[in-house]
């Protein structure tokens, strides 16, 4: 029914088909994430839409965004594919929205049917002599202040402590129990959560400074806000390192191939990592291997050495074999029975 010669449903219909993809967005992260989704996941859907979405398609009217569209926009990231597929995923929703939100028909999703890519997983782990470069180019960064200290002690926890990156990066100071050893987190990538603490951590939290009024161990440069963007400092010390391969992420991974070299069991090693399947942990399992073949290789290498009648390596053998094995080694050692 036109009023005055109009149609409002009409110029509603203009209305909607005016709303851009950076409108949208904005939306989309006021609105849904905060209220929907758990901290890392509200950073992650930021990430895309300010670093990947806006920049391809955010004037793009939303009524105009077709399947070709996006079939381009991932296109343009295949270089990177998980990177690619997690952008994908984020405009879809945020088009799912738009259709409950009367925005789009319902069912006009175009990012349907859009393939993503395959995803290798790829596992980095720091060897000891990265572990030391990485701790000289710290304490480098400290000594010349050319980074922050709370910048050095978010990188310092998640080696020491093998945690994800937002849980250090939104851990507050009342979740943190010294003298019990833990950081008592409410909540996480998998619930409530207790991260154990080595003298280690336990040190450098004890002498790392604190912001008055900043209720977070790392703040933000905001006002009571914790710190936000850890990756550009990272790239920073890697580069200086010399490990342009490795991610925040494989910090955690390190922390786990070390927890292994040491002799620790799959089980206690998803203890400390705060795994709730067995399956997560068991990634790390061809990690137990290798000292066991290191050994075997001693052994044989031994064995073959008397039967051609040089003399035994056994210091060589004892040298490579984990400080659990030793100490087993060490024990039986003690309780051997005296031979009559």
């Amino acid at each position: 029914m036109k009023a005055g010669g109009k149609d409002p449903a009409s110029d509603r219909d203009r209305q909607k088909g005016a709303v851009t993809i950076a409108e949208l967005g904005s939306r989309f992260l006021t609105e849904y994430a905060p209220q929907h989704c758990k901290d890392n996941t509200a950073y992650e859907y930021r990430r895309a839409v300010e670093l990947f979405i806006n920049p391809a398609l955010g004037r793009h009217r939303i009524s105009d965004v077709l399947r070709a569209d996006v079939a381009t926009f991932h296109h343009d990231l295949r270089d990177r594919p998980y990177q690619a597929n997690r952008a994908l995923g984020v405009l879809s929703k945020m088009l799912n929205l738009a259709e409950e939100w009367g925005l789009r028909p319902d069912g006009s999703n175009p990012c349907r049917r859009v393939k993503k890519y395959r995803e290798v997983k790829r596992e980095r782990y720091l060897t000891v002599e990265e572990l030391r470069l990485l701790g000289t180019v710290l304490s480098d960064a400290q000594a010349n202040r050319t980074e922050t200290p709370f910048t050095l002690a978010a990188i310092g926890l998640l080696i020491l402590t093998g945690a994800r990156l937002m849980e250090i990066q939104t851990l507050r100071r009342e979740h943190v129990d010294l003298d019990g050893g833990v950081l008592r987190l409410p909540d996480s990538k998998t619930g409530a959560k207790l991260i154990y603490l080595n003298d280690a951590a336990k040190g450098l939290l004890r002498t790392m400074p604190q912001m008055h009024g900043n209720p977070h161990v790392i703040p933000g440069h905001k006002p009571g806000a914790h710190l936000v963007e850890l990756q550009k400092a990272w790239r920073r010390i890697r580069a200086k390192a010399n490990l342009n391969n490795v991610r925040l992420h494989d910090l955690r991974h390190s922390f786990a191939s070390v927890a292994v070299g040491a002799g620790m069991s799959l089980p206690m090693i998803g203890k400390l990592l705060g795994h709730t399947q067995p399956a997560t942990t068991a990634r790390y399992a061809h990690l137990a291997l290798d000292p066991i073949r290191a050994a075997s290789n001693l052994v044989g290498t031994e064995i073959a050495a008397v039967m051609n009648g040089a003399k035994p390596a056994r210091k060589q053998v004892r040298a490579h074999l984990s400080p659990a094995v030793r100490r087993e080694h060490k024990r039986q050692k003690r309780v051997r029975p005296e031979q009559s």
